[in-house]
């Protein structure tokens, strides 16, 4: 095994395990996550960061996806802990193994950043999703200010290899948007106290349109 097979392998998990689970990133989920009503799918489950928020009196179900076969061992063992039945597979956001029209709920959650395809993977959350269902999302992506932008622009190419394929450029809320979502933000800015090249974050819901 190469070094960079093992370092994708073995510590981008643990690095998203530890950046991805932070007090006020937990917080902003707490936020969107609870929102979630009826048949639920979860993008990028992996990890299980979100089950903790979601309200098993309003999800009649919940299924979800991710690459990473140790993630997926956390986000197992998150269902067993809260004693739910859960469809936790092994996929990419580019191919969801899952119908047309089978949610109500999609949850995407610090996950457009690191797919190879954003716009295709959001058209596939909007094929999975039933008319009129709901995508909730929590992403970082590109800053409002010109300097910090230039900064995420500097520094992606370096960022990339060691966060597992996380860009800072991609465009949040406009990429739900164009992707044929009615979106209605919840809220957006910097985390406080993180590097502000890698802190703008937005979040909301979007209502898939016709």
């Amino acid at each position: 095994m190469g070094f960079k097979a093992f370092w994708d392998r073995h510590m981008v998990p643990r690095l998203i395990r530890t950046c991805c689970g932070a007090e006020a990133i937990m917080e902003l989920r707490g936020q969107v996550v609870p929102q979630a009503r009826g048949a639920v799918f979860e993008i990028g489950c992996g990890g299980g960061y979100n089950q903790q928020f979601y309200d098993t009196q309003a999800v009649s179900s919940f299924a979800g996806i991710d690459p990473s076969d140790k993630l997926l061992d956390f986000a197992r063992a998150e269902a067993a802990k809260k004693g739910w039945a859960a469809d936790i597979r092994h996929g990419v956001g580019e191919a969801i193994p899952f119908a047309s029209e089978s949610f109500d709920t999609v949850v995407c959650t610090y996950t457009l950043c690191s797919v190879e395809d954003p716009q295709r993977v959001l058209s596939e959350l909007r094929r999975i999703l039933k008319p009129g269902g709901q995508l909730l999302f929590l992403e970082h992506g590109s800053a409002p200010d010109l300097d910090v932008q230039r900064w995420q622009q500097r520094i992606e190419p370096f960022w990339k290899p060691i966060a597992g394929g996380c860009h800072l450029t991609r465009p949040v809320t406009a990429a739900v948007r164009h992707a044929g979502f009615d979106v209605a933000p919840i809220g957006k800015g910097y985390l406080p106290g993180n590097p502000r090249w890698a802190a703008w974050m937005e979040w909301g819901s979007a209502t898939r349109l016709a």
